[in-house]
């Protein structure tokens, strides 16, 4: 009974990579795709809430403005966050070495495609 305590986390260890051993390649090949596919999900569902939420951020800043109460400064560090967060898949794109289409870089929305 003592060696089970003492070498308990070694033969959980060993029983974990045994097991991961025996998935084999195709195991893999499916999480990775799955993580792949609910991260494009995650990115492109989070660039369309901040793009709304920038919008209106620049259309009340707009309004602020014409009273003379907000900062230029602020409107435009606003307008380029969202410039730079419209053109990162284009970034991670050309980063990876992945093509523009949907199959090979998965961001699909770009500057010169996100008004399709």
């Amino acid at each position: 009974m003592k060696f089970l305590k003492n070498n308990m986390w070694m033969l959980l260890t060993l029983a974990f990579v045994f097991t991961i051993g025996m998935f084999g390649d195709a195991a893999a090949e499916s999480i990775e795709t799955t993580a792949k596919n609910k991260l494009f999900n995650v990115f492109n569902a989070v660039k369309t809430v901040l793009f709304i939420l920038g919008g209106f951020g620049l259309v009340g800043l707009a309004a602020v403005m014409v009273f003379g109460k907000a900062n230029w400064k602020w409107f435009a560090l606003l307008a380029t966050g969202l410039a730079i967060l419209a053109a990162a898949g284009a970034v991670v794109n050309y980063a990876t070495g992945a093509g523009m289409t949907a199959e090979t870089g998965g961001f699909g929305d770009t500057f010169t495609n996100s008004a399709q």
